[in-house]
């Protein structure tokens, strides 16, 4: 977990090859993944884009169900930054 950005989410192992696990995703994750803001595992994206899908049956959606959650997590983290930066301000 080298290449992950100073973050104060939880981070999480991964199990297997994730490497092997992306080179699975049809080429429409691929691109999602690639072009991420937040660092995904392949197996995240499948679950969550299946789970839409199935939902909702439209590609779109699903992607849209992703950018939402990435949404989230890029607004947790930034809350987490915030507090952070504003918790030093007030060190003597």
């Amino acid at each position: 977990m080298d290449n992950l950005g100073q973050t104060k989410l939880k981070k999480k192992r991964t199990k297997g090859d994730p490497m092997h696990e992306f080179d699975r995703l049809p080429p429409l994750l691929r691109r999602w993944v690639r072009d991420a803001v937040m660092p995904w595992s392949p197996t995240s994206v499948r679950r969550v884009y299946l789970k839409a899908l199935k939902n909702n049956g439209n590609c779109s959606s699903a992607l849209e169900e992703l950018n939402k959650i990435q949404g989230k997590r890029l607004s947790k983290e930034r809350h987490h930054g915030q507090r952070d930066s504003i918790g030093e301000n007030f060190k003597s």
